[in-house]
């Protein structure tokens, strides 16, 4: 039974890990309902608040209707750190491994693409893949940890500090973008130190395991770094690098007079560098959202949609899809036939791949959008200038599971806080459906007919 059971996990492994990501979700939600979860002053959390914040723990989103440091008490705190943990490590990998390690034989077809998946050469390295993704997010988080300690040390008690730097260090690889304060980051936009080491943490979160395997494993062979990469780990430094450059470039430029004018050069630099990898999914801040001009949060909006890396910490459609359209599109600009990245040529189901799950998702925020509008037309809410942006703003930072806000989710009304709550759970599960959909042993019969074009562009 056990067997039969695994078995069938290993089949659908979208499925369970659905399954898996809803019950966590709602036994997080009955334990953020507990009288111990709240601060004893505080009003009670209500089924919505405790369901919205389990999701977004669970789903490393960060979004918060209610205050993480004054409404929820130690426990309620541990509690989201826990989601937030079980959330980063990948619920889908973690469930998907075991699976796959209890139930006995496994197809050819099985092994390859769970193996391509999370970046191993061969079907016979996945007996060990469980325990390296639990090492490597320990290991990142233990020295986040420790050097958040060593950098804080003396501005709190000593309990104190060591709470706040293990539930950022936790909050920060996980990109879930929690924070033991109202302000986020913003008390720390001038500390260098601290700035460092939670960018860090988000970008080499936000990497995948496929690529930290991947770079582990040239250097464990001594082989040419660069050189021996695959591809894919290629697309995503390359990506990651691109957008960091972007973002900050991007975000002086519109902000160096006017929400930066009164800062100091060093700081300046810090917190675009900051704004730059924390707005891929990571939902941190060091300044307020809500003070930033209109092209500065359509272009953060921008680095929210494409998020980071697959099989990482982080949401969006993700900075490998990015790429490969990139290296399409450029390639057709050019009159080429083939997409070649530094001499590999990215198969065309690859690229087909890519443009369906970025057409998902701008469907999806679509489709939030106009649901969000709807119910929140006659809310307050709607009174607000920037409105349709901030409305753009949040739905796009809770399918990309980004976390970051103008302000504006603690007075949604319940039906807004549900349609955000999908949308993080739709946002996290995305790559999900991608497998289930690669992991069919029988595809349909699809009759093929003769090919005839329409006009485009």
């Amino acid at each position: 039974m056990p067997q039969q059971f695994a078995g069938s996990l290993v089949s659908y492994p979208a499925r369970i890990s659905f399954y898996a990501y809803c019950g966590m979700i709602l036994f997080g939600t009955a334990l953020l309902l507990l009288p111990i979860a709240r601060v004893a002053d505080r009003p009670p959390i209500s089924p919505v608040d405790a369901l919205f914040t389990a999701t977004s723990a669970c789903c490393v989103t960060g979004l918060i209707v209610r205050s993480t440091v004054h409404d929820f008490s130690a426990f309620g705190q541990g509690v989201i750190l826990l989601l937030m943990q079980l959330g980063g490590l990948g619920i889908m990998t973690i469930t998907t491994l075991v699976a796959f390690q209890l139930g006995g034989q496994t197809s050819m077809r099985q092994r390859v693409l769970l193996a391509e998946a999370l970046g191993i050469r061969g079907g016979s390295e996945l007996r060990w893949v469980a325990g390296a993704v639990a090492i490597v997010v320990l290991s990142m988080e233990t020295i986040g940890f420790v050097l958040l300690s060593v950098t804080t040390w003396g501005t709190a008690p000593a309990a104190s500090v060591v709470w706040r730097s293990a539930f950022h260090s936790v909050s920060a690889f996980c990109n879930a973008g929690f924070a033991l304060s109202d302000e986020s980051f913003m008390p720390q936009a001038g500390n260098l130190p601290v700035n460092l080491v939670l960018c860090s943490l988000v970008i080499v979160g936000g990497l995948g395991f496929p690529v930290i395997f991947d770079i582990f494993s040239r250097l464990k062979a001594r082989e040419p770094l660069w050189v021996r990469l695959s591809t894919h780990s290629k697309l995503m430094l390359v990506g990651t690098a691109g957008l960091l450059v972007y973002g900050m470039a991007t975000f002086w430029l519109l902000e160096w007079n006017e929400g930066l004018a009164d800062r100091s050069l060093t700081t300046k630099l810090v917190m675009g560098l900051f704004h730059a990898t924390t707005c891929r999914t990571a939902g941190f801040n060091t300044v307020d959202y809500a003070t930033l001009a209109d092209a500065t949060l359509f272009l953060t909006i921008i680095l929210m949609a494409i998020g980071a890396g697959p099989c990482s910490t982080a949401g969006g459609f993700k900075v490998s899809t990015f790429m490969t359209l990139l290296v399409r599109g450029w390639a057709s600009f050019r009159g080429c036939e083939h997409a070649n990245f530094f001499r590999r040529t990215v198969p065309r189901s690859a690229v087909e791949r890519a443009a369906v799950t970025a057409l998902l998702f701008a469907v999806l925020a679509i489709a939030a959008l106009v649901a969000l509008l709807v119910v929140e037309n006659t809310t307050v809410l709607s009174e607000r200038p920037r409105w349709f942006l901030e409305s753009l703003f949040e739905c796009i930072s809770a399918l990309g599971t980004v976390g970051l806000s103008t302000g504006i989710t603690p007075l949604l009304s319940n039906p807004g806080k549900l349609i955000l709550v999908v949308l993080m759970l739709l946002g996290r599960l995305g790559p999900i459906s991608v497998a289930l959909a690669l992991s069919w042993e029988k595809r349909p019969y699809q009759t093929e007919y003769l090919e005839e074009g329409p006009l485009v562009g």
